[in-house]
């Protein structure tokens, strides 16, 4: 549902959710080059996580929930999701715990070989040009 034309405030914090998610996917872009894998995918969860909060502000008409689950942000924006992406969602959900907390960055260090930061972050891509579609175009 698209926000009132005259809802301005509304409007502003959908772009500024939305603004933010391209900056934070361009900066995960930026960071598989410079080959800091674990930063690119949590960097990739930010964007997703950012987008979906600006579909769910949009939808509801008031703030989004605090949380970090992109499953759960993805049901309250009223996103359906196939099975598949719901599979991806929660592997992606793994990389916001993963770079945030020293006890498991180091084993999330580790598994974040080029090819598999290559793969999620095409996924990620895939998924976020997709929610991104889904804003409205005026």
């Amino acid at each position: 549902m698209p926000l009132m034309k005259n809802d301005n405030s509304l409007k502003k914090q959908a772009e500024y959710w939305l603004s933010s998610s391209v900056r934070n996917f361009d900066t995960a872009k930026s960071l598989l080059k410079l080959g800091h894998h674990d930063s690119c995918l949590f960097f990739c969860h930010l964007s997703l996580e950012k987008i979906l909060k600006g579909l769910i502000l949009i939808k509801i008409k008031k703030a989004p929930p605090y949380s970090h689950n992109l499953h759960r942000l993805s049901c309250v924006a009223g996103i359906e999701l196939s099975e598949k992406q719901i599979e991806r969602i929660k592997t992606i959900e793994s990389f916001n715990i993963a770079g945030r907390y020293d006890d498991i960055k180091f084993d999330f260090y580790k598994k974040c070989t080029k090819k598999y930061t290559e793969k999620w972050f095409e996924i990620s891509k895939e998924i976020y040009l997709w929610l991104k579609n889904k804003y409205p175009k005026n």
